[in-house]
């Protein structure tokens, strides 16, 4: 190929020559072919791409269909009920509800009924009228120990940092927070100008970075805390411990990317790389970890404080309860992000293969508090793939008190699924700093869809609590959704998630399930009480 490339360019240049000697319009055609022998050449000499090497300037459409092929198989090849991490029966409900355009879908499922993994909601004969019910459920988090409890819808934000998305895409979150009355997280990237000029409830979210709330070293700098804290718009405070698609990893702040405005919000220096450790440097014990939830409240004046992670080793998850208990501080919620979670950037092993599922995660949270007999004074939020109604119903069923989301809200604000989020290229100006990208999306329109979205997605959510015969999210139970296991064998929930009894961690004999993992566990360490040679 190469050879033949070489002696067809020899070619193409003779003839040109002999037509600019004699004047001929073919000359014209040096405009086309001497740039691509130029490319080819390059390519011939080039050493990193074997296929552009052997195979000039033709080797090259490799990559341009490498780079089409996600376009073109989400438009033209992909069921509706195919694509991941969303499909497009979900994309499709996102982009209607957040215009408010008709959502409803003609001549029955697409989904097959009778495949493994199908649920589906056990309704009432005897449903409510939908005007009998409370179109915009709250939930009032803050325990005892809370000054200033906030009412919180049962759906929200999930955590996505001014960074990863665009000061445009941020403003339009806020901005939707705002007009809908929902709140919205920061993520770990601190508090924006963009998160706050909308002036939407905010849940501030505290990483092991500290952005925001650090000394130089990058310790916990408890006089920033509490300036930033005392701010109106910030409603709650969260501390994250991990996160659904990466948890127990770190993360780099390149120099470059470390800008004057990144550098103020930060409260790093400029043009140095900024460390994001996996762990955090405040506390080392689940002990410290209640007295740090402790002095946080205080020093916010008793805003809602609470935690996010994603389960790992349940022991370390029941040495947190267990420091609860004896200490008698507890966080006023609990953010549970499921393995599933998504992530602008994140190694593909920790991605597909580490932490616990949303679903499983959130029976085990609300079984342990339950099984302490601190859930009355504790709220659990789930955070994961949580885009429609039924999505809402699903993790409310299993204990949780109320839901965020990340990826929906971005659908609602113009995302389109193109995969692009860790390259700095999204098409449509949301997880990106190219400002001539982001400059193309509205913020005054793409607010209204947020709100849209989110007050369509609660009103489905509550027509199918009204479906089922109750006129509250508290009273939905497992018992409400079933799952077929295989053709010929359906379960509730509750026999696949069965509850566990109040105050029955407190002392000996201990649920089954729970007995190696209660040996296994202290409120003096993470670690494992058991060592095992």
């Amino acid at each position: 190929m190469r050879k033949s490339f070489v002696i067809g360019s020899l070619i193409i240049l003779a003839g040109c020559a002999a037509a600019i000697v004699y004047k001929h319009w073919a000359a014209w055609l040096l405009v086309v072919f001497v740039p691509l022998i130029i490319i080819g050449f390059a390519d011939m000499i080039q050493t990193k791409q074997t296929i552009r090497r052997n195979f000039p300037l033709i080797g090259r459409m490799r990559y341009w269909a490498e780079w089409m092929r996600p376009k073109i198989y989400q438009y033209f090849i992909e069921s509706d009920t195919d694509g991941a991490p969303f499909n497009r029966l979900a994309r499709n409900v996102i982009y209607q509800r957040s215009k408010k355009v008709n959502d409803t879908t003609p001549f029955g499922t697409q989904l097959n009924v009778y495949e493994t993994g199908y649920e589906w909601l056990n309704h009432s004969i005897a449903p409510l009228d939908h005007k009998d019910i409370d179109h915009n459920p709250r939930v009032t988090v803050g325990g005892p120990d809370c000054k200033q409890p906030y009412a919180a819808s049962i759906y929200n934000i999930s955590a996505m940092s001014f960074g990863s998305l665009s000061k445009n895409a941020i403003m339009a979150l806020n901005g939707g927070a705002k007009l809908g009355g929902f709140a919205h997280n920061t993520g770990e990237g601190g508090l924006s100008p963009y998160h706050l000029q909308p002036e939407g409830d905010i849940i501030w979210q505290i990483g092991t970075g500290y952005f925001g709330c650090r000394n130089k070293d990058g310790t916990f700098n408890f006089d920033a805390f509490a300036e930033r804290a005392a701010l109106p718009n910030v409603k709650m405070i969260e501390i994250k411990l991990s996160q659904g698609a990466k948890p127990g990893h770190g993360g780099i702040l390149p120099a470059k990317k470390v800008t004057d405005e990144i550098a103020k919000i930060r409260l790093v220096e400029k043009g140095k790389d900024v460390l994001s450790p996996p762990y955090h440097t405040a506390f080392k014990t689940p002990l410290e970890l209640v007295q740090f939830i402790k002095k946080l409240r205080n020093l916010s004046g008793g805003k809602p404080i609470g935690f996010k992670l994603c389960v790992g080793r349940k022991s370390q998850f029941i040495a947190i309860c267990k420091a609860m208990v004896k200490t008698g501080i507890m966080p006023d919620f609990i953010t549970v992000d499921g393995g599933e979670g998504g992530t602008g950037a994140a190694p593909l092993e920790f991605s597909n293969h580490v932490g616990m599922p949303l679903r499983d995660a959130v029976a085990f949270v609300y079984d342990t508090l339950n099984g302490f007999a601190i859930k009355k004074h504790i709220r659990i939020i789930a955070s994961g793939k949580v885009a429609t109604g039924f999505d809402l119903i699903k993790n409310l069923s299993l204990g949780a008190d109320m839901c965020n989301s990340a990826r929906a809200m971005m659908l609602a604000v113009g995302c389109i699924q193109a995969l692009e989020c860790n390259t700095n290229n999204c098409p449509t100006g949301v997880a990106t700093q190219n400002p001539t990208l982001y400059a193309g999306l509205d913020v005054s329109d793409k607010r209204v869809r947020v709100a849209n979205f989110h007050h369509e997605t609660v009103k489905s959510a509550v027509e199918l609590m009204a479906a089922a015969g109750i006129n509250h999210p508290s009273k939905l139970h497992r018992s409400f959704i079933y799952r077929r296991l295989n053709a010929g064998k359906i379960k509730t929930y509750a026999e696949t998630y069965p509850y566990v009894l109040r105050g029955s961690l407190l002392e000996a004999p201990f649920p089954a399930e729970f007995q190696l993992d209660m040996a296994n566990s202290t409120e003096e360490t993470f670690e494992p009480s058991i060592k095992y040679s």
